[in-house]
């Protein structure tokens, strides 16, 4: 069975570039119909879509965060990483990575990485 594994470091200062990798086991990133998504939880607030890199490569994110957005892919390794730059406090959330299957809705979810962001 596919699972996913968020890692990255906990505490980020203002105005760096979070980077986070999610580790995929279980399962290629390559096959096809999948897209890999990251979704983040500000503490006391609802699920935020990110953006999410497919199967084929191609990339789509959200619109309020495209600007600082970069979602990427090593085959290699079966890994996808999140890059999100310029954060703020705002910024703090718990970070999942997911498998989203096109079509078909998000079928696995990582457990999930507390990132903080505090000078």
């Amino acid at each position: 069975q596919v699972q996913l594994q968020e890692s990255g470091p906990g505490l980020v200062k203002p105005s760096q570039t979070l980077s986070l990798t999610c580790t995929v086991s279980g399962g290629s990133i390559t096959t096809n119909y999948y897209y890999w998504t990251w979704i983040r939880q500000p503490p006391g607030k609802g699920l935020e879509w990110m953006g999410a890199i497919a199967y084929s490569s191609s990339t789509v994110y959200s619109p309020s965060l495209k600007s600082r957005t970069s979602i990427s892919r090593d085959t290699s390794k079966n890994q996808c990483t999140l890059q999100l730059s310029s954060v703020t406090p705002e910024d703090t959330a718990v970070y999942y990575c997911a498998r989203d299957r096109v079509a078909g809705g998000i079928e696995v979810w990582g457990q999930g990485t507390l990132v903080t962001v505090s000078a």
